[in-house]
């Protein structure tokens, strides 16, 4: 008993810490993809119960995290607070479930480091709050370490379960269960029947919806355009190479990961490592074979599939690689140990507001509110000009500039919908065609941007994963005729709105 409530202590104390870090950001309109598919999702089943989403196109994901959108709305309201309150409560319970993990193979005091510098790292903390799949995955994913390392079955079948309906990538964690349960066995210890039992139940939920999912759409998974660009379109030696490679970096140097990384390192190498056979360290190096495992068979499948390689889809294995990385890092004397963790927190606090002098998604770090912030503000200048303009943009504008429930317009907007802002995306537009031009940095293009000085992968870029660099204002001036009427910028962003000079808008 005296367990259960520290851990629903250490849940709630988690909870607020978090939730009052992330104050400011509780009433942000919804961002990007949330925009585009999980919130509309989830809106579908809160006001009819459909599983598979009708006001925006259905990709095939597991419905958990919506359905959980979807009663926390019924509890208390539509609004982007409770909204974001109840992925924050989400992100409290997976730091707290790291710390359980940490726990079993560390110290309290490691442990506690292992628990910060995750809740910290930028991209967890900027997702924290974010209606994304990624980070709540992580969740039932380490409660499913934590059951192995306890031979808690029954607790690795339902958290097992609960991972592949929040999102299906999850099932790459079967094997990882499967090699550590035979390596139990070949140690001599006895394997129950029901063990194996336990390893085979997540599939038994994740079949039933894929079923189910094909009986409505006509699809296993996703739809026509979805399977070309996040399979077909993948399936190439090149780019499964640069994927790997970008992979490789998001999770050992990415976002000051390789400062811990150099301090595992470190451990390794001049670390004292326990001797005998003690409880701990048997469990300690349990730990790092599944921890090894995660990493690798979730790099792989990251690098065989998905169209957009972005840095979020391996947030599930974010919990299990900070407590690897703290387990080695506190092989080394205690100051230096703790130095190096002190060091890594700091930076990781810093990176919130410090942007990599390369192209990143914005959602890796604060930059996103950034991006909110400006759109809001121009989303309200387009709102007070006259009715019936037709505004020219890209999506995620087109859905933030029509839909109220976003929380950027009260009612909507008149757009004329684009593909992109590269200049390509502009070949068919005709002069005649729009009154407002609304462009956007759609991607983060710093000055000195290291992307640029090399050659060979911003080849690479091009060929295999669709960069390309956004248009200048300058060829669209000249080529349509228009004149600048209002500018916001914030920490390297900007919104340009143009209109036309040849009798176009009001």
């Amino acid at each position: 008993m005296r367990r259960q409530v520290l851990a629903a202590s250490g849940l709630v104390g988690t909870f607020a810490g978090i939730g009052l870090l992330h104050y400011p950001l509780l009433r942000l309109p919804y961002f990007w993809d949330e925009a585009g598919y999980y919130v509309p999702a989830a809106l579908d089943i809160y006001r009819s119960w459909r599983l598979i989403p009708e006001s925006t196109l259905p990709v095939g994901h597991t419905p958990l995290v919506m359905v959980y959108l979807a009663l926390a709305w019924r509890a208390f309201g539509f609004a982007p607070l409770v909204t974001r309150t109840a992925m924050l409560l989400i992100a409290a319970a997976t730091v707290a479930a790291t710390f359980a993990l940490a726990r079993r193979v560390v110290s309290r005091e490691a442990a506690t480091w292992s628990a910060a510098l995750l809740a910290l790292s930028p991209m967890f903390f900027a997702q924290s709050s974010l209606v994304f799949l990624d980070l709540p995955a992580a969740l039932p994913t380490t409660l499913c370490l934590l059951a192995l390392l306890d031979g808690r079955m029954l607790l690795f079948a339902l958290a097992a379960s609960l991972a592949v309906l929040t999102k299906e990538t999850a099932v790459v964690l079967l094997p990882v269960a499967w090699v550590y349960l035979w390596r139990v066995k070949r140690a001599g210890q006895a394997v129950p029947l029901r063990s194996w039992f336990a390893l085979a139940a997540p599939i038994l939920p994740l079949a039933a919806w894929t079923i189910y999912y094909h009986h409505a759409t006509g699809f296993w998974t996703g739809n026509a355009e979805y399977l070309r660009f996040n399979l077909y379109a993948t399936l190439s030696l090149g780019r499964i190479f640069w994927s790997l490679l970008r992979r490789l970096y998001e999770v050992f140097i990415g976002g000051i990961n390789w400062l811990l990384v150099a301090g595992a390192a470190l451990g390794i190498w001049r670390g004292n490592v326990a001797q005998g056979d003690t409880a701990t360290e048997k469990r300690g190096r349990e730990f790092l074979h599944m921890a090894v495992g995660l990493i690798f068979v979730y790099v792989l499948l990251l690098s065989v599939v998905g169209g957009a390689v972005l840095p979020r889809y391996l947030l599930p294995i974010f919990p299990a690689f900070f407590v690897a990385a703290v387990f080695l890092i506190w092989r080394l004397r205690r100051t230096l140990a703790r130095a190096l963790c002190g060091a890594a927190l700091a930076c990781f606090v810093g990176a919130w507001f410090l942007n990599p002098p390369y192209p990143f998604p914005y959602e890796d770090n604060l930059s996103y509110a950034d991006f909110i912030g400006l759109h809001r503000q121009a989303a309200q200048f387009l709102s007070v000009r006259p009715p019936g303009e037709r505004i020219l943009t890209a999506w995620p504008a087109t859905d933030e500039l029509t839909r109220p429930f976003l929380g950027y317009v009260s009612k909507p907007l008149r757009v004329v919908p684009l593909e992109g802002l590269a200049a390509r995306d502009f070949d068919a537009v005709s002069p005649q065609g729009f009154d407002l031009m609304y462009l956007y940095s759609r991607k983060y293009e710093p000055t000195n941007n290291w992307l640029a000085r090399f050659s060979l992968f911003r080849r690479a870029q091009e060929r295999y994963f669709g960069y390309a660099p956004q248009v200048e204002a300058l060829q669209l001036i000249s080529r349509f005729g228009v004149r600048p009427l209002a500018h916001f910028e914030r920490r390297g962003q900007w919104v340009k709105v143009y209109v036309r000079t040849d009798g176009g808008g009001f």
